[in-house]
């Protein structure tokens, strides 16, 4: 069985979705959560769900041997970012495969500071046509691992930050598990 750990920061909406997923999968296991926000949302989902769960905080997360050997004893084959606001360090980009995913068609809005809604109000300030997800590897860079998909979405007229994150999560929630699959070749 292969084991994942997401990382994230927030309400956990995508972390939901992917537990929901795999919930009855004979082939993926979530086996840990890990936030550095002690007030997160995925925290309480990983309660609900018992799955483990720690919380870091910036210094600790920065001593990667500790965070290394935690994934490592757990057989941690993939990491998952689903809205974790925190640069990975490169020893775990380098001892780990780890995907992340991106509420933009990447390159646009990418980048240190451009995460959730602060996207979405960009690209409607911008009067941008489209808009969409881009699902990538991670690297040493804040959103520039090689891209593994990416879909769009059609923005209206009168399209809210709101409204397009409803859209985005939409999208999220239905092509995140699949790649995490893919990635993990079980398809």
């Amino acid at each position: 069985m292969k084991q994942i750990a997401i990382f994230a920061s927030g309400k956990g909406t995508n972390t939901k979705n992917i537990i929901k997923h795999f919930k009855q999968s004979k082939e993926v296991h979530v086996r840990i959560i890990l936030s550095n926000n002690t007030d997160a949302g995925v925290l309480y989902i990983a309660k609900d769900e018992q799955i483990e769960s720690i919380v870091v905080n910036r210094k600790d997360f920065n001593d990667t041997e500790h965070i290394i050997a935690l994934l490592k004893n757990r057989k941690i084959d993939l990491i998952v970012l689903a809205g974790f606001l925190v640069m990975i360090p490169p020893s775990l980009v380098n001892s780990f495969s780890i995907i992340n995913i991106h509420p933009s068609l990447l390159p646009k809005y990418g980048g240190k500071g451009m995460y959730g809604s602060h996207v979405h109000e960009a690209v409607i300030q911008n009067n941008e046509k489209i808009s969409g997800i881009t699902i990538h590897r991670v690297n040493e860079q804040y959103d520039k691992g090689e891209i593994l998909l990416q879909k769009e979405i059609l923005l209206d007229k009168n399209e809210t930050p709101e409204s397009l994150q409803q859209k985005i999560h939409h999208l999220e929630h239905h092509f995140y598990p699949q790649i995490i699959e893919s990635v993990l070749s079980l398809k």
